[in-house]
């Protein structure tokens, strides 16, 4: 009889865990959703207003072979998510800026610009590759990366209410069993 109470006893702590370990994981999976719902409002919503579209279908801007095999999905669209910045960043604006200064970057053809202030296309290249440089770091930086972020909190949210779903399943096994000891 002793050894039937402390079964009952360790049965009804090992339930009573479970369902706070249940409370706890439908909680996580809660403020998981919660950070992909606003990661991913927030990247689209901070992407559309800026109005970018990718060139339309059949433009000259889509032949070049460092763009076409990234971008020609997306054609006509508009830049909404971070998978279309991170190819808009990469393989349009990237390609682009390496047009503009034989591939120097800024900071390379700033240093030369700083050194010859007269030189109006050193000015002009280093204005270029300035803006450039910057558009796709922000889209790289801020609307593909927290993109990937809210990618990560749905697949934990995700990993989250499946184990409290398997959590359930073992608490209600818990009060069966217990219900079952007399």
């Amino acid at each position: 009889m002793a050894k039937k109470s402390k079964r009952k006893g360790a049965d009804k702590l090992l339930t009573s865990v479970g369902l706070i370990v249940t409370v706890v994981l439908l909680l996580f999976g809660g403020l998981a959703l919660w950070a992909y719902t606003f990661t991913a409002t927030n990247v689209h919503n901070q992407l559309a207003a800026q109005n970018i579209y990718f060139p339309e279908k059949g433009s000259k801007s889509l032949e070049d072979p460092q763009i076409k095999p990234y971008l020609e999905q997306y054609a006509g669209q508009q830049l909404l998510t971070g998978p279309q910045a991170k190819a808009y960043a990469n393989h349009y604006i990237a390609v682009h800026l390496q047009k503009v200064a034989g591939g120097q970057t800024y900071a390379e053809v700033s240093s030369k610009a700083q050194k010859d202030p007269g030189n109006a296309q050193l000015q002009q290249q280093a204005n270029t590759l300035f803006k450039g440089e910057t558009l796709r770091g922000l889209l790289l930086g801020n609307a593909y990366a927290f993109s990937v972020i809210g990618q990560i909190a749905l697949i934990a949210a995700i990993v989250c209410f499946s184990a409290a779903a398997l959590m359930t399943i073992f608490v209600l096994l818990g009060i069966w069993h217990l219900s079952t000891l007399r």
